[in-house]
């Protein structure tokens, strides 16, 4: 079974900063591409950025210059840190992965539960 777990949302003021992780968790064999989304409330979800198992790394539009996605292969962990926040950054965060279970098997994409992040004017 695998999993993957966010942590670190909560509530920040305009202006501060928050670090968000997501770690995949289970009998994993290799865990690819990751990334990031968020979805406001009465809006859809959208992509925050991506990583490959590289370290390259993609961003939206909306974040870039204050958003940075970084990854430790070894704990199979992906980080968001999130600088100058603002209202608008208010969303539910989630983390997606594409895992390996086995190496004879493709990989397939998991999806954590997502954590809270709320940004106060």
């Amino acid at each position: 079974q695998v999993q993957l777990v966010e942590s670190g949302g909560g509530l920040v003021q305009a202006g501060g900063s928050l670090r968000l992780s997501c770690a995949a968790l289970g009998s994993i064999f290799r865990v690819d591409d990751m990334g990031w989304y968020r979805q406001a409330p009465g809006k859809q979800r959208e992509l925050v950025g991506t990583i490959t198992r590289g370290g390259s790394t993609n961003y939206a539009d909306s974040v870039k210059g204050r958003f940075t996605i970084s990854r430790d292969n070894t704990k199979n962990t992906v980080y968001l840190q999130m600088n100058s926040l603002e209202p608008e950054d208010t969303a539910v965060y989630a983390c997606n992965g594409d895992i390996k279970i086995r190496s004879y098997l493709g990989s397939r994409k998991y999806w954590g539960q997502g954590t809270q992040v709320t940004v106060s004017s």
